[in-house]
């Protein structure tokens, strides 16, 4: 057995566990970006002089970078390695974070703001595919599944952290705190956190050999698993991303890559709309505003809880389709929910169930991404779809307004979102399930035809 099957099949180490931990940290900064920014709005919004059209470009400058860094710096770690990509990446977000609490102008906020989406964008590409490669095949969806849960965390700290910094210090200790918190990750990272197994096979980067054999120390796993197999010479560095992105159409990539892309743009757009609007359009369908506040407070309640749940369950079943469940249910769940508003327990009890439902569809898309692609292609595929998806979250609170402005009540927008996330259902249930992905069937790392065989079943 290779080292990539030995780890698939050997038991779990802490140093494993250490390393998706210092992914999930990472993953966190996602969540504090978006709400430490939501957060001070009113205070950089008093201090610019800003209307409420600039403030919404200001507050959609970062998900744009978000989107740009994971379809424009993913492809690099499929070249160069994800370790490297994931340091500079990590950097990127450090610095953005730092300026961004010197900016003497709102145009100066919103290109930090750029450079700090740009690095989250990065970082999340390359976090996913680590996450992924170092858990082993019983454990990887749990694995995902803490990494993404991790993002609702963040937000919550995030949020906390900045109304309490403001409060006593003004909005731009909000960035620095995020700068600090940033540089202690990237440390964190450089300690910790080495360069993917799967790229040390594929692409026999400068001791390849010596590399895994350290690697395979750290696992607990027997000298002989780190022979490199009998493949053609990598072109390593040589390589361009215009390569990489072309073979996420080759014959054996372009079925999957067309329908990841539906899932993540559709089911991204449920879940922004669902954690930007409800607070609100609960108020319009009835309740007071801190009802309303409630109300999207169990929605992110219900989605820390969401991503686990859904962890817990591919270690019984199959990813692709507990991910079909929660999809559908999902969808479901959206309208029951809006139409619950009347009865407030049940109003409650109903975001619960739609926060964990959504975050768990996130968590299963995160899971079945990276299994979906060869190791040559991995990152640029799970950084693209990201991308994609990123474009359905900036739509989604855009396409809400407008709709809102246009007479649509509550109970119709919840309805639309649902049928988007139907969509991402149709997309999710014509995969074929990835062979990495299926507890029972050796993982196939050398080729993405191998791993798009039809469907194993249990």
């Amino acid at each position: 057995m290779n080292i990539r099957d030995r780890i698939d099949a050997s038991p779990m180490t802490s140093f494993q566990w250490v390393v998706i931990g210092v992914c999930t940290f990472l993953n966190a900064l996602d969540g504090f970006d978006v709400l430490a920014m939501a957060f001070t709005a009113n205070r950089v919004s008093a201090e610019f002089g800003l209307s409420g059209s600039q403030l919404g470009v200001l507050l959609s400058t970062g998900l744009f970078g978000m989107a740009a860094g994971s379809l424009g710096l993913a492809p690099f770690s499929d070249i160069f390695g994800r370790r490297p990509m994931l340091l500079f990446a990590t950097g990127l977000a450090a610095v953005g974070m730092f300026l961004s609490s010197t900016s003497g102008s709102v145009t100066e906020l919103g290109l930090w703001r750029l450079v700090t989406g740009l690095g989250v964008g990065g970082i999340l590409a390359c976090t996913n595919v680590i996450t992924s490669e170092y858990a082993n095949k019983r454990w990887r969806g749990m694995a995902v599944s803490i990494y993404t849960a991790r993002y609702g965390v963040g937000a919550t700290l995030g949020g906390v952290a900045a109304v309490s910094l403001q409060a006593s210090y003004g909005w731009r200790s909000v960035f620095v705190f995020g700068g600090a918190v940033t540089a202690a990750a990237f440390v964190l990272l450089l300690a910790v956190v080495p360069e993917s197994v799967d790229f040390l096979v594929t692409k026999r980067p400068a001791r390849a050999q010596q590399r895994l054999a350290v690697l395979a120390c750290k696992l607990r796993l027997d000298q002989d698993t780190v022979l490199l197999p009998n493949l053609p010479a990598s072109t390593g560095g040589r390589a361009v991303t215009g390569q990489q992105l072309t073979a996420l159409f080759s014959p054996a990539n372009r079925r999957v890559t067309t329908l990841i892309w539906v899932a993540f743009f559709a089911t991204m757009f449920g879940f922004y709309f669902v954690n930007s609007w409800t607070p609100k359009l609960l108020v319009t369908a009835g309740m007071t505003e801190s009802q309303g506040v409630v109300g999207g407070l169990m929605l992110t309640l219900g989605g820390t809880f969401g991503a686990l749940l859904f962890g817990a369950l591919t270690t019984t079943w199959q990813t692709r389709k507990v991910l079909l469940v929660f999809t559908v249910l999902s969808s479901i769940t959206m309208v029951l929910f809006i139409s619950a508003v009347g009865i407030l327990t049940l109003a409650f009890g109903m975001g619960i169930v739609v926060g964990m439902l959504i975050n768990g569809c996130i968590a299963g898309l995160y899971t079945l991404a990276p299994a979906s692609y060869a190791p040559q292609t991995r990152g640029t595929g799970v950084g693209w779809a990201i991308g994609i998806g990123r474009f359905g979250a900036i739509l989604a609170p855009l396409a809400a307004g407008a709709l809102l402005d246009a007479a649509w009540s509550a109970g119709q927008l919840y309805l639309g979102v649902g049928l988007m996330v139907l969509v991402a259902a149709v997309a999710i249930g014509l995969m074929r399930s990835p062979k990495v992905n299926d507890p029972e069937v050796a993982p196939e790392t050398t080729s993405a035809a191998g791993a798009l065989e039809s469907q194993g079943s249990r």
